[in-house]
């Protein structure tokens, strides 16, 4: 069978020739390999560049290859977080003619890291929380589109900084199936297996005497069963409210709102007697606050990213002389009323913010010392710092002055600890 690529973008399949497909990939020459971190997998993987692109290429038999690849294009198309799917590539053999195993290849995810890589220095508890939070958010969403994934743990996620918090990705869709939707025995599988999967891999950490002393892998193993419940069941709970009692209704919507998700869908119902109202979430979509900034401003980052960054531009807005005091806040629907003619509408404040603030602070860090934080993260990390300034100093000191505060002092202590970039420069062939 001569070689073939199945890939949606045609772009892909000329970048991905330059690849040596007639060796194995455990004997792929060190100029085509990018090293960056990679976690536990039962197939063989390796990070590769394809022209301007940092590619996973994974080795496994074709008709899980094809179906993975298919499944994570239903994911995207869903806007689940996980890996890109580029391509498929089968029909590779050696120089003498045998044949190898086809691949499946996507696009690395910028910034992530897998969860081995985050204990190679003992992990503090509250950071371990933070992983948890993440993984059951994605577990969460998963099964809210109807995708059981068949063996949840931390060695089939990636994870990425995301002011503060950390975001999860799926990084291995091999087990899993996609339905309509879930029954509660399908999500309770996917649950108790995540359990099992995560306290096996934190006991092997602990092994390894990589895990914090006061970390119980069991415990912790419990933990993400209890706060995917806590989130499942405010997501999708029915509300009983008093009749005229509307605020009620609002006052739950905004409460999903703050948890990062919208209310895409909904159900309300009197009951027969009149006395009192029924509210259900139908479909609850995530992004809430990543979906007002990209609205407003462009910018595409992660959720807590998002609401970091809001928070900055509407003080910002705060001290523009064309700022409506009451106007609505950054990212709502609703319009002002008219009563300031003279006052320029959010999206033009926030552009203005995007061009004189953001984009202006970012640029001051210079690019070598940036390691792997995209601009959103970096933002948040200068916001911090200038709020660790500000409290030393009894005064804000400004975003300029920490800016250079914290490319002089901060940074170089942390270049080595971030993990590199995929960006990188290619090594000599």
């Amino acid at each position: 069978m001569a070689l073939q690529i199945s890939a949606t973008n045609p772009e892909h399949p000329a970048l991905l020739l330059e690849l040596p497909w007639q060796l194995p990939l455990e004997e792929w020459p060190e100029h085509h390999l990018v090293p960056l971190p990679r976690g536990i997998s039962r197939h063989v993987v390796r990070y590769a560049r394809a022209g301007d692109e940092v590619v996973a290429v994974k080795e496994l038999a074709e008709r899980p290859a094809v179906r993975e690849y298919e499944l994570l294009r239903s994911l995207d198309r869903l806007g689940i977080p996980a890996v890109d799917p580029l391509a498929v590539v089968t029909g590779r053999t050696d120089a003498q003619g045998a044949p190898l195993e086809p691949v499946l290849i996507t696009r690395h995810l910028g910034g992530s890291l897998p969860y081995r890589s985050m204990f190679e220095t003992t992990m503090r508890p509250a950071t371990m929380h933070r992983l948890m939070d993440a993984l059951a958010v994605l577990l969460v969403r998963l099964h809210l589109a109807g995708f059981a994934w068949g063996d949840c743990s931390l060695s089939n996620t990636l994870f990425r900084r995301d002011a503060g918090a950390y975001a999860a990705y799926l990084v291995d869709a091999e087990t899993g199936d996609l339905h309509p939707q879930l029954s509660n025995g399908q999500r309770e599988y996917d649950l108790d297996l995540a359990r099992v999967n995560i306290s096996g891999e934190l006991l092997d950490l602990e092994a390894a005497g990589a895990l914090h002393p006061s970390v119980d892998p069991i415990e912790f193993g419990r933990e993400i069963c209890a706060r995917y419940r806590t989130l499942w069941e405010e997501l999708t709970r029915t509300s009983v409210y008093p009749a005229g009692k509307y605020h009620y209704i609002d006052r739950r919507i905004r409460r999903l709102n703050d948890l990062g998700f919208d209310v895409a869908e909904m159900q309300i119902a009197h009951s027969a007697g009149g006395d009192t109202v029924t509210f259900v979430p139908k479909v609850v979509d995530a992004g809430h606050h990543q979906r007002q900034l990209l609205r407003l401003t462009g910018l595409d980052t992660e959720e807590n990213q998002a609401r970091r960054l809001l928070n900055d531009l509407e003080s910002w807005m705060a001290t523009q002389d064309d700022y409506a005091p009451d106007a609505p806040p950054p990212g709502s629907r609703l319009r002002s009323s008219g009563g300031h003619p003279q006052a320029a509408r959010p999206e033009v404040l926030a552009h203005r913010w995007v061009r004189d603030v953001f984009r202006p602070t970012v640029r001051a860090v210079p690019p070598d010392l940036r390691g792997s934080m995209d601009p959103a993260e970096l933002y948040h990390e200068l916001l911090e710092h200038r709020w660790f300034l500000s409290e030393r100093a009894q005064h804000d000191i400004g975003l300029d002055t920490a800016v250079e505060d914290y490319v002089a002092n901060i940074l170089p202590k942390v270049r080595d600890a971030l993990p590199p970039r995929a960006d990188a420069p290619a090594p000599p062939a």
